[in-house]
């Protein structure tokens, strides 16, 4: 089984930043061979694909709406995934979510295997 915590949310104002933690762990949990995501969810909606890294090659890849203001990144000493939120704006409102996906990067949580709690950010204007 795999648990991943994630830490960091909160409440800035609008063009502020915050920066998103992710540990993953796991007895058997091999960081290397995942690619984690981070997705996100506003009530009633479906949660929306943020951005995700191959935590093997470090390769990242965001949804449209967040290029040039998050970056993910990955620690493999210390089994973290980040995600820096730079230039916030209210519609980044939303619970955050880590997830762990053992084969490849995919912008669908369905693919996902395992989900952190949640951490909230709220960004006001």
């Amino acid at each position: 089984q795999v648990q991943l915590v994630e830490s960091g949310g909160g409440l800035v104002q609008a063009g502020g930043s915050l920066r998103l933690s992710c540990a993953a762990s796991g007895r058997t949990f091999t960081f290397r061979n995942y690619v984690m995501g981070w997705f996100r969810q506003v009530p009633g909606k479906e949660r929306e694909f943020v951005a995700t890294i191959n935590v093997r090659s470090g390769s990242p890849y965001y949804t449209d709406s967040v290029k040039g203001r998050f970056t993910i990144s990955r620690d493999r000493a210390k089994n973290t995934v980040y995600l820096e939120m730079n230039s916030l704006k209210p519609e980044d409102t939303a619970v955050y979510y880590c997830a762990a996906n053992r084969y490849h990067s995919s912008t669908n949580a369905g693919e996902y295997d395992y989900w952190g709690q949640g951490t909230q950010v709220t960004v006001s204007s």
